[in-house]
């Protein structure tokens, strides 16, 4: 029956006419047949008609006349490194929040036309002025969604309520890790405890140590391949995000998902229009059309991302209304949006994250190392309370570099008032 609706859907939204008010004149718009507008967005991220549901590239072709044409990334930091390469020309692309923060920064984005943009109306205000985009001018939510941490029922013991389960040596060989810096680094950081957007190259260089660490279990770092392997039941652990999860699970009844107690990323995708865009009245008509009821609801059930469209997530008929994976009680466990980062730390993170991808555990090494504590790990009490020892293995670190830089300052006291003795 959903099927049968989505094909008729289509034809709906080709042919009746337009019933809300575009600044741009009917004149400008239909000066627009005949031409290309260029999309770049994640792949499996668009209702593409496949098992007869609506094909929104070809419905917004046949209502507008304007041929779209659209490619595909895995993470965002391969789209930036495509567009900041040059050769390359798009006029829409759909980043994730710190990645929208950057863009603006560096001049990479144009302002969008909101009278362009009636549709716009169905964006609650939660999901506006957010940190990323605080003026609320360069993008508009297209999906939203959490990273959480999958699990196969039939491989593991019992429920996994922490990230530390990535690390367990129970599961070795049987663990999926995502292959995205930001990602990665994030789940280190919330069992340490961590800031997700911290300034401290300390602090990122411990990150970095405990993801090293989780070379001892033999992680495998995927993307898009880990359907295969989750539904294959492959693999016992992945961290991955919520609306993935739900079509991997149709797959494989037997995966699971929960939101680790030390905290989660929650995220926001947008849709943008690129500072050297050359089609922006259609790339605004697009991100209007993305935002039609009908077909941000085709949108959300094939992706099975959660949705930011009042009318998508208050709707009853909406297969995932009220879902708990999508749409959890707010406040039920912490969530960081992610902030585009200085230079410097950027260029960290990637250095380290090399350092991580190219580590080779020694010989022996196993889970028993001082962030998860050994059998004789001893226990530091601070003021009455019993310090992980995750955060033990982190004061550690921050004591050793204190005590290098107190060192630096002693040695360099001591060889100015040498000098002036001199």
């Amino acid at each position: 029956m959903k099927k049968m609706l989505s094909a008729l859907l289509a034809l709906i939204i080709a042919f009746v006419p337009c019933t809300f008010a575009f600044a741009a004149e009917q004149s400008e718009i239909d000066a627009l047949r005949g031409t290309k507008l260029y999309v770049y967005n994640w792949g499996e991220y668009i209702s593409d008609g496949a098992d007869d549901t609506l094909d929104v590239n070809a419905a917004f072709e046949e209502k507008y006349g304007i041929d779209v044409i659209y490619d595909t990334y895995d993470t965002n930091e391969v789209m930036y490194s495509k567009l900041k390469g040059g050769g390359v020309s798009y006029d829409i692309v759909i980043p994730s929040d710190y990645m929208i923060e950057r863009m603006i920064a560096e001049d990479m984005l144009q302002p969008i036309d909101f009278s362009n943009i009636p549709n716009y109306k169905y964006i609650p205000e939660k999901y506006k002025n957010l940190a990323h985009d605080p003026e609320n001018a360069y993008s508009v939510p297209y999906t939203v969604g959490m990273v959480g941490l999958i699990y196969n029922t039939s491989m593991i013991d019992e429920v996994p309520e922490s990230w530390t389960a990535l690390w367990d040596e129970k599961y070795k060989g049987s663990i999926l890790m995502i292959n995205n810096p930001r990602d990665a680094f994030a789940i280190a950081q919330s069992i340490l405890g961590m800031d997700y957007n911290n300034e401290s190259p300390a602090a990122w260089r411990v990150a970095a140590e405990l993801l090293k660490e989780q070379k001892n279990v033999s992680p495998a770092y995927v993307n898009d391949e880990i359907f295969l392997k989750m539904e294959s039941g492959e693999a016992a652990l992945a961290p991955y995000f919520a609306g993935d999860y739900l079509t991997m699970h149709d797959n494989n009844p037997d995966l699971a998902l929960v939101y680790p107690k030390e905290g989660v990323n929650f995220f926001v995708d947008s849709a943008c229009v690129l500072k050297d865009a050359k089609n922006k009245l259609a790339a605004e008509l697009y991100i209007n059309f993305l935002l039609e009821p009908d077909v941000a609801l085709a949108n959300a059930e094939y992706i099975c991302y959660a949705s930011p469209h009042t009318e998508v997530y208050t709707n009853p008929e909406y297969s995932f209304y009220e879902d708990e994976i999508l749409y959890p009680e707010e406040g039920k466990f912490k969530t960081q949006l992610f902030l585009n980062l200085d230079p410097e730390i950027l260029s960290l993170m990637s250095t380290l994250w090399d350092d991580v991808k190219n580590h080779v555990p020694s010989p022996g090494s196993g889970n028993s190392a001082l962030f998860f504590g050994g059998d004789d790990a001893s226990q530091v009490v601070d003021d009455g309370e019993e310090m992980t020892p995750e955060a033990k293995k982190y004061a550690l670190y921050i004591g050793i570099f204190a005590a290098v830089c107190a060192a630096y300052i002693v040695f360099r006291y001591a060889r100015k008032k040498y000098r002036e003795k001199v």
